[in-house]
């Protein structure tokens, strides 16, 4: 038995006291409707409607039934659209995995982006490598990730990729950082710093390919997971690095510096499983490829207006050319 059909029934009938005018209300014939409203009371084992008379009232059962009746249909209703979110993905947990090396700003982008689309979404983010989230994956215990090509695709749907460009790392004490871009083959002789090969397997043989295609075969590829320990090996001197603009922002006595041809670039995608996806995933995909997009365009230089300078005027020139207070 359908009971909240039933009940649905019983309720325009008790508003109405009018078993023709409650049909046409529900769309439907005045036999089909007595017929419901006698199964519901069989069902029940009590008359709701008095019928002795030509007009129909509701007996002590039916007047008590009518509040505990919307009440019900009012929690189906809130579950319904409950269950419509969940379905939609914009309420619920969704577990998501970035890289260690992702900025901050892309962090928090991400974030207000996300809270923008579904305020009921509640983000569960961590921090993990290529290969950890891959594996994560593919145990369930990740919903979408944001993974360095090129990637294993079985059993996985992606979003809209983007290209990050890559470049040289290196101190600003070196020659090399003098230039305004530097080749593959200007680096040779130099240890490559990078992350370890386990980290993201594709990314990482990749890597060495190209270099090794143009001109660089470094003598040792020295790991590294953390920036710090990155940048300290760079510091150190006789060692390059390749990654992103963005890292070298982090340490002020390090340069960044293009790549001649542009050979390489960081292929990054959001990523999820093929089968039971989470409903939300589609959406995150194309929100990363959005925040990832725009981290990447270049910003014009920024002007700061004479009144709005950013350090403090202590002396200016008179008229004399003369410092004054």
């Amino acid at each position: 038995m359908d009971l909240l059909r039933h009940l649905r029934h019983f309720v325009v009938v008790a508003r109405e006291l009018h078993f023709g005018r409650a049909a046409d209300m529900l769309g439907m014939a005045q036999p089909p409707l007595s017929q419901s409203i006698r199964r519901l009371e069989r069902e029940l084992g009590t008359a709701l409607f008095d019928r002795s008379q030509r007009q129909v009232r509701l007996t002590t059962a039916g007047q008590l039934l009518l509040g505990e009746a919307d009440d019900l249909l009012a929690g189906e209703r809130r579950l319904r659209h409950l269950a419509d979110q969940v379905r939609r993905g914009t309420l619920g947990v969704l577990r998501v995995g970035v890289p260690p090396e992702t900025p901050a700003g892309t962090v928090r982008a991400l974030l207000d982006g996300l809270s923008a689309r579904a305020p009921g979404l509640d983000l569960d983010l961590h921090e993990l490598t290529s290969a950890e989230q891959r594996r994560m994956l593919a145990e369930g215990r990740l919903d979408v990730g944001l993974l360095h090509h090129p990637v294993e695709e079985a059993g996985l749907r992606f979003g809209k990729p983007v290209d990050v460009p890559v470049g040289a790392l290196l101190p600003r004490t070196s020659p090399l950082a003098r230039a305004r871009a530097v080749a593959l083959a200007d680096l040779a002789g130099l240890d490559l710093v990078t992350a370890p090969p386990a980290t993201a397997p594709g990314w990482h043989e990749h890597l060495l390919t190209v270099c090794r295609q143009h001109g660089f075969v470094p003598p040792r590829v020295r790991p590294a997971r953390n920036p710090e320990f990155l940048f300290g090996l760079l510091l150190a001197g006789g060692a390059v690095a390749v990654e992103p603009a963005a890292l070298a922002r982090r340490e002020p006595r390090i340069a960044w510096r293009p790549l001649l041809g542009a050979p390489l670039a960081r292929r990054i995608s959001a990523v999820w499983p093929d089968r039971a996806a989470h409903p939300a995933a589609p959406m995150f995909g194309r929100l990363a490829a959005e925040v990832l997009a725009a981290a990447e365009t270049p910003a014009g230089p920024a002007v700061v207006a004479p009144s709005a300078r950013p350090w403090p005027v202590l002396f200016e020139a008179g008229r004399d050319g003369k410092l004054s207070p």
